[in-house]
Formats: structure tokens, C-alpha cells, sequence
């Protein structure tokens, strides 16, 4: 396979790049600013260009996937410049989509669990209805209409709160990597109770990807962890792998913390769809974390 990944400066782009290259297969990636430390084709560009994303399609004419991977994730950010949100997320997908379709090329695209508005007591399924509450999740569903539009045998993968350690440099990085380096400085944490979700870890969400590639399935599927946890005790779960002082976490609640978007309270995804097809759980929050032992093991004092 010889992958086009875009995004792949981002945390979940420079996992797909380095997963295919350990798996054995050719990449050219895209990345709009800091260029990651990958040792294959870059090129930066930004994908509301559809012209730029063509002629690097052009130019590396042996491509047989394009994964994309690029996305504007400021969830706030999007609330003050909608017009940039439904840019990245909503129109550039379904441009993106159509090139592949043209070309007869398979389009993997990553949605989110904010397109729910969390109004629920269970998990969502893959055809729940959507109602995202905030023009992050707004944007992203308009991406997904985009490319379900224009290209109908697409793969858009929704997850949820994305978390990992970076495919190039192997760093922890976002909610782990802040909760692990404030206990590890003895500060507190101050984390929610009223917000529940099932944690997407970037590695999981890069190997379950290929595996539906090599599958050849299209549609929406969601992966995610199949444990639903509130920021609280994701948080305690990470103090518990680096044996953190357990009391710096204090509990705290949305309203406590005033920010320009709202969040779903309960945006968990049903893995059940998944499951079925690749035959095999997905992982608990338990395994995940284990999984990234080494990148955590820089915040490990419990020696």
C-alpha cells in the first residue's frame, strides 16, 4: 500500500504514518506548519487547497490510499471563527473525497463523537441521530455529509477525545501528558465529573484503520475504547500508571471552567459495529494506557 497521510504534523496523523511504515508500506505525507521528523516524502500543504493536494496526487500518481488526517480541533476556536472550522472540516473533506472518487482511489476520513449532543444514558451507535451542539461538531458533520455526497464507498472513522504519543518523536502529548507532568510537579488537577466518553487512543485508531483497509470495508464505524470514563477518572487511571499522589486530583464540574463552546455531557461511542467486523474487542482504557508505558514511564516516580 503507499499511503497519502494529511495532518501528519498532528498527533493522530504522525501515528497512521508511522504505523504504516512499521507495517511495511510507502508514505507521503501532508502537513500544514511544523514539519514532523519522519524520514519519507513531506510536503506541506493545507487542504482547503484542493489544486495543491491534486498536483502532489499527480506527482506521486502510485497512491492507493489517501487517509486524512487533517483537521481544525480547536474546539473553542471554532466557536469564535466558524468560517475557518467549516473550511477544514466541513468543505475540504467532500473536495478531498472527489478527488479520490475520480481517481478511483479509497478515502479514509476521522469524524468525531461531538456531532452527538449528548443528551443520552448509553452509547451512541453508528446511526444514532446527530445533533452537534458547538460549530466544531457542526463543521465535522458537515464533513461527513460532504464525503458521504461525493464518494459513497469512503471509510469515516468517528472517534472520541483523541490521546496517544506522538509517531515521530514517541512524546506523550495533550489531556495524559498534562494530568502526568502537573502531578509529577506536585500541582493539583482539577478534573470533571459531568463529562463521560470512551477515550480513542491514536494507536489503536491507526491499527484498527489499516485493518479495515485491508478489510476493504467502507461506511462509518467508531473506535474508540470500550470504557466509558469521566476526565476524573481517566485521570485517576493515569496517576495510577505513573504512581502519582492520588490526592492531587480534585473533582470539578463543566460550569466550573468558562469557555466560548459547549461540550456534550455524554458523547460515548458504540464499538459494537467494529467488533463485528474485525472479529476482536476493542481495547479497555486499562490496555491503552498499558500500551503507552513507555511514554509515560518520563513521569513514573512511583520508584
Amino acid at each position: 500500500m503507499y499511503a497519502f497521510v494529511t495532518g501528519a504534523n498532528g498527533l493522530l496523523g504522525s501515528v497512521v504514518v508511522r504505523t504504516l511504515r512499521e507495517q511495511g508500506h510507502e508514505v507521503v505525507g501532508g502537513y500544514h506548519s511544523e514539519r514532523p521528523v519522519f524520514d519519507c516524502p513531506l510536503h506541506q500543504v493545507d487542504i482547503t487547497d484542493t489544486e495543491r493536494v491534486v498536483a502532489l496526487l499527480d506527482r506521486y500518481d502510485d497512491v492507493d490510499v489517501v487517509i486524512n488526517c487533517a483537521a481544525y480541533t480547536d474546539v473553542d476556536g471554532c466557536e469564535s471563527n466558524p468560517e475557518l472550522a467549516t473550511a477544514v472540516n466541513g468543505t475540504a473533506p467532500g473536495d478531498l473525497a472527489a478527488v479520490c472518487d475520480d481517481r478511483e482511489i479509497p478515502f479514509v476520513h476521522y469524524s468525531t463523537d461531538y456531532v452527538f449532543d449528548g443528551e443520552t444514558d448509553g452509547f451512541y451507535e453508528e446511526d444514532a441521530e446527530t445533533a452537534p451542539i458547538q460549530e466544531y461538531g457542526r463543521s465535522k458533520l458537515a464533513g461527513e455529509h460532504a464525503v458521504r455526497d461525493v464518494n459513497t464507498d469512503a471509510l469515516v472513522l468517528r472517534l472520541s477525545f483523541v490521546y496517544g504519543a506522538r509517531g515521530d518523536t514517541g512524546n506523550l502529548v495533550g489531556f495524559p501528558q498534562w494530568v502526568a507532568s502537573t502531578l509529577a510537579a506536585g500541582d493539583t488537577v482539577p478534573l470533571f465529573t459531568d463529562q463521560t466518553m470512551t477515550p480513542s487512543r491514536a494507536g489503536n485508531v491507526a491499527a484498527t484503520t489499516l485493518e479495515l483497509l485491508d478489510a476493504g470495508v467502507s461506511g462509518t464505524y467508531h473506535v474508540a475504547s470500550q470504557s466509558a470514563v469521566t476526565p476524573y477518572e481517566f485521570g485517576e487511571e493515569i496517576c495510577e500508571v505513573i504512581g502519582g499522589d492520588a490526592t492531587l486530583i480534585e473533582s470539578s464540574v463543566m460550569s466550573d471552567l468558562e469557555r466560548p463552546a459547549a461540550r456534550p455531557q455524554r458523547s460515548c461511542l458504540d464499538v459494537a459495529k467494529l467488533e463485528r467486523e474485525l472479529g476482536r474487542p476493542q481495547p479497555t482504557l486499562d490496555a491503552d494506557l498499558a500500551a503507552l508505558e513507555a511514554a509515560f514511564s518520563d513521569y513514573n516516580y512511583s520508584s
